[in-house]
C-alpha cells in the first residue's frame, strides 16, 4: 500500500511522498483517517492498538504544528512517543545524518517521523534504519501528510475531489506542500491550477499537469477551493518579490480576489499564516475558511498513516 521499505528489515513500509501512491492507496488512507476523526472527538481519545510501540519524532527544522500533530497522533494510538530536539543533539556537534540514523536505529523504534531541510534526506535515512519512516517534510520536495489532510478536509466539505477546481496560490517555487497537493489532487481527478508571479513558479511546472496563471482574478475564476501558500522568505536568496506590501496587493487573498471564486469556495492555508502577506485576516477568519479544520484533520490523517504503516488496522479500542 505505502512504499515498501528499502531497509535491512523485510516488510517495513514508509510514507516518503505522495508520488508512487495509487488513487486507491490515497482513498484507503482518507477512509481510515475519517474513522480517526471520530476517535479524536470522543471524550476518551486513546486507543491501545499501538501499545508497546515506539515512535520517535526527529525534526531538523522547527515546526510546532506538525510535530505536535504527530505527537498527538502517536499518543492517541497508544504508542510511546519521543520528540528529539535537534537543537540540543549531537547533530549540532557535527554528527552526520547517517550517524544519527544508526544511533536511533539501535534504540529499536518502530517508526521515525522525520523533517529535514534537504530534499531526499528522509529517503536516505529510510534506507539506513530497520523501522518505518514517515516524511514530515523534506526541503522543497514533498510533505505527504499535509496533502492528505488537505484532501480529507476538502472531501468532508465537498463530498468529493474529482472534478473540483483547486487553485494553489503563492510561493509555489519553494513549496513542498504545493508539490504533494498537485500530485494527490491530480491522482484523484481534480483540476489543479497554480497562481503565482513568474519569479515564484518553478520551471516546468506545467508538466506536472496543472494550469498556470499569473493573475489572481484569472486563476481563481470559478474555483471550488482556494489554497494559499506561505511566502517562504527563509528559503529565498535574492529578490523574488518587490516588497511584502506589493506581494499582498497582487497575490494576497482578500475579499475582492476571493469574489472571483465560486460563492461556496473553501479557503485553505497549510500554516503558519502571514496575515496581511498571503491572506487578509477577515478571510482567514471568515465563513469560507477551513484552516482550523485542516489542523484537526492533521491529527486524524497522521493517526491513519502511523496505523497503516505498522500494519495494525483493527479496531483496537
Amino acid at each position: 500500500m505505502i512504499a515498501p521499505a528499502q531497509t535491512t528489515s523485510p516488510g517495513r513500509r514508509h510514507l516518503l511522498g505522495i508520488a508512487g501512491l495509487s488513487p486507491q492507496d490515497i482513498t484507503e488512507l482518507l477512509d481510515l483517517a475519517e474513522a480517526e476523526v471520530a476517535v479524536s472527538r470522543q471524550t476518551e481519545k486513546k486507543k491501545s492498538i499501538l501499545k508497546g510501540r515506539t515512535q520517535i519524532n526527529l525534526f531538523f527544522e522547527a515546526s510546532t504544528r506538525t510535530q505536535a500533530s504527530f505527537e498527538l497522533a502517536g499518543k492517541r494510538l497508544g504508542a510511546d512517543v519521543m520528540n528529539m530536539s535537534v537543537a540540543s543533539s549531537s547533530v549540532k556537534k557535527g554528527e552526520t545524518l547517517i550517524d544519527t540514523a544508526m544511533t536511533l536505529n539501535a534504540m529499536q523504534p518502530d517508526i521515525l517521523v522525520v523533517r529535514h531541510h534537504s530534499a531526499g534526506a528522509v529517503a536516505l535515512l529510510a534506507q539506513k534504519v530497520a523501522c518505518s519512516v514517515v516524511n514530515a517534510g523534506d526541503g522543497a520536495h514533498e510533505h505527504p501528510t499535509q496533502a492528505l489532510l488537505d484532501a480529507l478536509t476538502i472531501r468532508r466539505r465537498k463530498g468529493r475531489i474529482a472534478r473540483l477546481i483547486v487553485a494553489i496560490c503563492g510561493d509555489v517555487l519553494h513549496s513542498r506542500v504545493a508539490r504533494s497537493n498537485i500530485i494527490l489532487l491530480n491522482a484523484l481527478g481534480a483540476e489543479v491550477r497554480v497562481v503565482a508571479p513568474s519569479t515564484l513558479l518553478p520551471s516546468g511546472i506545467a508538466e506536472m499537469g496543472v494550469k498556470v496563471f499569473r493573475r489572481m482574478d484569472e486563476g481563481l475564476k470559478g474555483a471550488d477551493v482556494v489554497m494559499m501558500l506561505r511566502l517562504q522568505r527563509e528559503r529565498m536568496e535574492g529578490a523574488f518579490v518587490p516588497s511584502v506590501r506589493e506581494y499582498f496587493r497582487y497575490f494576497g487573498l482578500d475579499a475582492a480576489k476571493l469574489d472571483h471564486a465560486k460563492p461556496d469556495a473553501l479557503v485553505m492555508h497549510p500554516g503558519p499564516m502571514n496575515r496581511g502577506v498571503e491572506i487578509a485576516s477577515e478571510i482567514a477568519d471568515g465563513p469560507k475558511s477551513v484552516i482550523e479544520e485542516q489542523v484537526e484533520m492533521g491529527v486524524a490523517v497522521r493517526m491513519a498513516v502511523i496505523e497503516k504503516l505498522l500494519g495494525t488496522t483493527g479496531d483496537g479500542a
